[in-house]
């Protein structure tokens, strides 16, 4: 997602004499490397310090119709189950930005303390968070971002650029001593930002490395029946190539079932997003699938956390200030064979 545009403190209406509380834990965007045995983040408890005020949170996401965004919705609801001292109102998820605003005014007229917001179209949802924001309710914009760093107090999401980048590095690095590599890529939507920004970070990436050259590109829908007929595309147009970069995990299972169609095993391929499938693919290490970069759902998670703090009048454990951050980026790390163990709960089915 583009880099969010600082927010002047708004410290009188949200925070007054805040106290950085040592139990409100990012998580899923701090941490790269957790333990073997951690559970999945949004079922880890969530803090160490006592329950506070109580606070009620309203979260609105978009419908849950792809596996990322489910995983989104069930992280927020687990995350706020491990907090005693927070209620959930939760909006029934919708792709539709009149009736999502509508959902928003509702849980505005209900005063809840504090709004969690995945927007379904950040441009389309800009004014609502400015509504709330306006009466007092401190939102936090989960990903899609709205266009006015007015509309959120907080904005916490994935690198989309970072994913191309370190993808591009990961098969950069394999392919740094094969001459004339040549690779491909399986973008997602391309009338998207988050697409063009993983795009640019790929490319930005290759530039490192000479001796490989990107030779075809197709644009899919992040579903699994594009990704199979995208890929099938690919797969008769590219006789030979070296490595395959595909933005999305979910899409890639359908790109999966066009290479085994094509009896194709002549590369090595890199996911996005961080699906169980994905995960289980890396480490039985049998087919083409070789890595996937993170683009964690447990975002929503650390949202749940950040509106607790804003509610509560907290900071974040770990840091100095007496305040919340205005944005936070998540890490999109690289999983192969030598960490999936680690992250394995987490994936999203």
């Amino acid at each position: 997602m583009p880099e969010p545009t600082p927010l002047t403190s708004r410290r009188g209406l949200f925070l007054g004499a805040a106290a950085v509380s040592a139990g409100v834990l990012v998580t899923g965007c701090t941490s790269n490397e957790p333990s073997d045995a951690e559970p999945a983040a949004s079922d880890r408890p969530a803090a160490a310090d006592k329950p506070g005020k109580p606070v009620t949170i309203g979260f609105a996401g978009p419908q849950a119709d792809h596996g990322w965004l489910n995983a989104i919705n069930d992280n927020a609801e687990k995350r706020a189950k491990t907090y005693s001292d927070v209620t959930m109102e939760i909006t029934e998820g919708s792709n539709d930005t009149a009736q999502q605003i509508g959902q928003i005014e509702t849980l505005i007229n209900k005063k809840v303390d504090v709004l969690v917001v995945l927007p379904a179209d950040g441009k389309a949802l800009t004014q609502v968070g400015l509504k709330a924001m306006r009466a007092g309710i401190p939102v936090v914009n989960l990903d899609r971002i709205f266009n006015s760093p007015q509309a959120y107090r907080c904005w916490i999401g994935g690198d989309n650029y970072g994913m191309g980048l370190n993808a591009g590095h990961y098969i950069g690095e394999k392919l740094k001593d094969t001459p004339d590599a040549r690779v491909i890529e399986l973008a997602g939507l391309d009338n998207l930002e988050l697409t063009k920004q993983r795009t640019r970070g790929f490319d930005d990436a290759l530039k490192n490395y000479p001796n490989i050259k990107k030779v075809a590109r197709q644009a899919a829908d992040f579903t699994v029946e594009s990704g199979q007929a995208k890929m099938a595309q690919l797969l008769q147009a590219q006789s030979a190539f070296d490595a395959l970069w595909n933005h999305d995990d979910d899409q890639g299972v359908g790109a999966l079932r066009a290479v085994e169609q094509a009896g194709r095993d002549d590369f090595l391929m890199v996911g996005g997003a961080g699906a169980l499938s994905a995960f289980q693919a890396i480490k039985a290490d049998d087919g083409v699938l070789k890595a996937t970069v993170l683009y964690p759902p447990s975002m929503a998670a650390s949202a749940i956390d950040l509106a607790r703090a804003l509610g509560q009048g907290k900071g974040v454990g770990g840091l100095a200030e007496f305040e919340i951050p205005t944005s936070l980026t998540c890490y999109s790390a690289v999983v192969d064979k030598e960490n999936v163990d680690q992250y394995m709960s987490t994936g999203f089915k």
